[in-house]
């Protein structure tokens, strides 16, 4: 590896929705700064399985049933 072209790999506090504090090893910021997250794996609906709402804007899902109607939707 080349000298002093790569970032400074250390350890902060990631701080999650819940306020649960996690050491992780990272190039942001400095040595112990925390990153607070707006989204992660407990509050994000990809990863617990939470149901998704489907806004009907301008009644585009509305136009897109009626045309499909009859294909088992």
């Amino acid at each position: 590896m080349k000298k002093d072209i790569h970032p400074d790999y250390h350890v902060i506090d990631v701080k999650l929705t819940d306020g649960t504090v996690v050491q992780m090893r990272s190039t942001y910021g400095a040595e112990g700064d925390t990153l607070p997250l707006d989204i992660d794996p407990s509050s994000h609906p990809a990863w617990t399985g939470g149901s998704s709402r489907l806004m009907d804007t301008g009644g585009r899902v509305s136009k897109f049933k009626k045309k499909y109607e009859g294909l088992g939707f």
